[in-house]
């Protein structure tokens, strides 16, 4: 057993800093400086980091969009809804009537499971299995969903916009990996990185990268009160969702729009302030 081990880990450690660290700045600088001193290592700082950044962060950020929910419809089969499951890789498939914005409820693959090999099962329909859905507004906090995900001890969320319509899916792992990262397993397909060097002078990055890691990465400094990531901010001095080869010219440097749909914007194409940092390509 090693000394940090033996003293507790990771959650006493932080405890014990913060108990021992006596100033009047802010949480958030405080953890940055002692990130910087030392004091804390550069993974630990990042998960506190990102824990006191939860609460300034919606649902509608961080949730699958309405068109990439994998769901069926009502009219579908147990043999369906396990066929998907096996596609999928998914344990909880919702399930709809009509069209995605009348989620009526979600099916486990637990339950299935139990059905199918139940000795003296009956032909169950498919509503016998289905749980009453979580819904959402997209709006809400993402560190008071992770609340209810405790309390009510389920792992899944409808969010629904304005106007009642679903607007995504959340997970209770789509929460933690707001904390602690990407959390991959053998279905999850391969997902580019959300910031990729191409070359010397040019980066290409996901519309989802936060502002906050361009100004650590890049001493990119644009700010906001609406929204926390690049694609939103261009959403927002634009006032729309820009188009595929767009380009607009902020803080002397110049944004094109890569890829992009009617609702999101998937990856930008800039070149960061000189000075700003070294770029190098991945291998």
């Amino acid at each position: 057993m090693d000394e940090e081990s033996g003293r507790g880990g990771l959650w006493p450690r932080l405890s014990r800093f913060f108990t021992a660290k006596k100033c009047d700045a802010p949480i958030e600088r405080t953890i940055l400086e002692a990130r910087k001193e030392g004091d804390l290592k550069p993974d630990e700082g990042a998960m506190l980091l990102n824990v006191l950044r939860l609460g300034r962060r919606q649902v509608q950020e961080i949730i699958i969009p309405r068109t990439d929910i994998t769901c069926a419809e009502s009219g579908s089969t147990i043999t369906d809804i396990a066929q998907i499951i096996m596609d999928s890789g998914h344990s909880r498939i919702p399930i709809y009537r009509d069209n995605r914005d009348n989620i009526i409820g979600i099916v486990h693959a637990k339950d299935l499971l139990k059905s199918v090999m139940a000795p003296d099962r009956k032909e169950e329909r498919l509503e016998d299995l289905m749980r009453t859905p979580f819904f959402i507004p997209e709006t809400k906090n993402v560190k008071d969903l992770l609340q209810e995900f405790r309390s009510r001890k389920i792992h899944l969320a409808i969010a629904l916009d304005e106007y009642g319509g679903t607007s995504g899916l959340v997970t209770f792992e789509d929460v933690l990996e707001e904390i602690v990262g990407e959390i991959e397993d053998e279905y999850d397909q391969p997902r580019e990185q959300d910031i990729r060097v191409i070359n010397d002078k040019e980066v290409l990055v996901s519309g989802r990268t936060p502002l906050e890691e361009l100004e650590t990465r890049f001493g990119l400094r644009l700010e906001s009160e609406q929204v926390e990531t690049l694609g939103g901010y261009l959403c927002e001095i634009a006032g729309r969702v820009p188009s595929e080869g767009e380009s607009f010219f902020v803080e002397g440097c110049r944004f094109s729009i890569e890829e992009a749909d009617a609702k999101h914007i998937k990856s930008i194409k800039f070149s960061p302030p000189e000075g700003g940092a070294d770029l190098v390509p991945a291998e």
